[in-house]
């Protein structure tokens, strides 16, 4: 009988979990079989969930929406970037009946950026737009890359400062108006809101985007983001990617702490772009 994992949420219908860990599997050589399956909180609780699936022999689950900090809470084990990130995205089910919370999501934009854009962050000048969990995933594996410098700023600035003060990195902070203007703009913007969702833009200056900045947006669809747009009418030679590589770059984190085996995520992110568009 294959392994069995799942990735858990709610919504969950629209997953690209269940594609891309298939993917891997086929690519590893790995026999296990990958769900999605809905928490409904109102049925049941977080806690309850996970003690079925474990029950039933689940070897591990991804978690998304809206139950990162529950799983933070509930693991009995966290490794180091989950209690930095205060979420948990990856749960490994241990035989002794114990669960290690981990958090990928960092790691997964940090592999996309540095080795399918080819974009070191060492010595590169940052900004990172928003200040909510999605950006607190990535800033611990973000940092341990040694940029030059990273400026937060989000809608409201005490809570982009609450977050940059804690890390011992000395990260700048701010509210959208108040960006500082650097001469060149800045190496790498990575927009870890969710406006793209919206069809909506930040208010921020322009004059953030360099001759070759990489511009990143989190959030990612079966066409380049509002956001991405916007910085390619400002200069057309900056690099502008969406979140789909960070999605597969998490996946594969998490199925190497799981299998042993790190797949190559280059091909499965090309793979399920085609499939997005049919």
């Amino acid at each position: 009988m294959n392994d069995l994992y799942a990735v858990v949420g709610d919504p969950i219908g629209h997953s690209k979990s269940p594609l891309i860990h298939r993917l891997f599997a086929e690519q590893t050589g790995q026999a296990l079989n990958y769900e999605a399956i809905r928490i409904d909180i109102e049925e049941e609780s977080f806690a309850y969930a996970i003690k079925t699936l474990i029950a039933k022999g689940y070897k591990g689950i991804n978690i998304t929406v809206p139950y990162k900090l529950d799983a933070f809470e509930q693991a009995q084990m966290l490794t180091e970037r989950a209690k930095i990130a205060h979420a948990v995205n990856t749960y490994i089910f241990n035989e002794d009946g114990t669960i290690t919370g981990d958090n990928t999501d960092g790691i997964g934009l940090v592999n996309d950026i540095e080795i399918n854009a080819g974009i070191k962050f060492k010595d590169k000048k940052v900004l990172i737009l928003g200040a909510g969990g999605a950006v607190q995933g990535i800033l611990q594996p973000l940092l341990a890359k040694q940029p030059q410098l990273v400026h937060i700023a989000n809608r409201t600035e005490k809570r982009a400062v609450v977050l940059a003060e804690r890390f011992d990195f000395k990260i700048s902070a701010s509210d959208w108006e108040n960006i500082p203007i650097l001469g060149g703009g800045y190496d790498i913007i990575i927009n870890g809101t969710s406006a793209s969702l919206d069809n909506k833009l930040i208010p921020v200056s322009k004059q953030i985007i360099g001759k070759q900045s990489l511009v990143y947006d989190m959030m990612y669809g079966d066409k380049p983001t509002v956001f991405m747009d916007w910085a390619k009418q400002i200069n057309p030679n900056c690099t502008a990617m969406d979140g789909l590589g960070m999605l597969v770059g998490q996946a594969s984190e998490a199925f190497y702490l799981w299998r042993n085996v790190r797949p190559t995520t280059a091909p499965v992110i090309a793979m399920v772009r085609e499939i997005m568009k049919l």
